[in-house]
């Protein structure tokens, strides 16, 4: 199936485009939704090359640039890269090739606002994130004086991909039995765990940590995107003037932004709920729709598997037909 993307006009709406290799991006796109339900969204997954981190930094740029373009095509106002270790290899060059007419904006583990709160914490993230020096670094640079524990969650972002409860549950326990008892918080170090944070929770509690703090950081990139979407038509650099229905923009007010500036990724104080994420709770009802999805380029439709999903079940309700 090919789609050919319409032209903008002056009364589009806001159009936003996210990319991962998986459903790493759902929340991100849920988030965004919530500050601005009426914004239209193009998705980018890649079924074919994931997982991202798995593969070398030049083929990584490769395919992340190659999903970008897709996206590119419906002239966004902004794209998210809802992807750490896409975020740490491919900024640079997808800055390159789409700023200043298309804001490039990436994730980064919460690490800094957990470190923030002085006492001990985890960090759940992929097998390659948790033995990469990125994220020593970031330890390094952040907590470096703290009890910082580095949990692999083996398998996790795949069995959330899959849609497999078994293998959720599974991957889940295995990461909860590896987390000291005494934390006061969990890093959710890939943008896939928001989706089952419900259930984190829940393993950890069985272990008797309660009263704990999730750190995500989907809310706090959705409030990057629509700051940087503002400078750029103020700046008049967007590859779309805005029209009459997004000036100003439909962002609903959600209390003091807490994101970094707009240079590079964000990452904020995000405590994370069933929803995959707490500020603002639930994806609010609006004419945003999903335009588009792009499997490894190919369009296709939204994977049936977000039905398992909160946020997802929220996006397949936008899909056009």
């Amino acid at each position: 199936m090919t789609i050919t993307p319409p032209p903008r006009t002056d009364d589009s709406p806001l159009r936003i485009g996210f990319l991962d290799s998986g459903l790493g991006l759902i929340g991100f796109a849920d988030a965004l939704l919530t500050r601005a339900p009426s914004t239209d969204l193009v998705l980018g997954m890649d079924p074919a090359n994931r997982p991202y981190g798995a593969l070398t930094a030049q083929r990584l740029t490769e395919v992340v640039l190659a999903s970008a373009s897709s996206l590119a095509q419906w002239e966004p106002d902004a794209i998210v890269v809802a992807c750490n270790t896409a975020s740490v290899h491919t900024l640079g060059a997808l800055r390159a090739q789409f700023e200043p007419r298309i804001p490039i904006i990436g994730t980064v583990p919460a690490i800094k606002p957990a470190a923030a709160t002085n006492r001990p914490f985890a960090v759940w993230a992929t097998d390659a994130t948790t033995a990469s020096d990125y994220q020593r670094r970031l330890i390094d640079a952040f907590a470096a004086d703290l009890p910082v524990t580095r949990v692999a969650a083996t398998g996790l972002a795949d069995a959330i991909d899959a849609g497999s409860p078994e293998r959720i549950e599974a991957a889940i326990a295995e990461a909860a039995a590896q987390t000291p008892t005494d934390v006061a918080s969990v890093v959710l170090g890939c943008t896939h765990y928001g989706l089952v944070a419900d259930r984190i929770q829940h393993a950890l509690a069985l272990r008797g940590i309660t009263g704990l703090t999730l750190f995500d950081s989907p809310d706090a990139v959705a409030a990057q995107t629509l700051r940087r979407v503002r400078a750029t038509h103020a700046a008049g650099v967007a590859a779309v003037p805005l029209g009459t229905a997004t000036a100003p923009l439909p962002v609903l007010a959600l209390g003091a932004d807490r994101a970094a500036d707009g240079g590079g990724p964000t990452s904020v104080t995000t405590t994370s709920a069933a929803g995959g994420y707490a500020a603002g709770g639930t994806a609010a009802g609006g004419s945003g729709r999903v335009l588009a999805t792009y499997l490894s380029g190919e369009s296709g439709r939204l994977p049936a598997v977000l039905d398992g999903y909160t946020a997802g079940r929220r996006l397949l309700q936008r899909e056009t037909p």
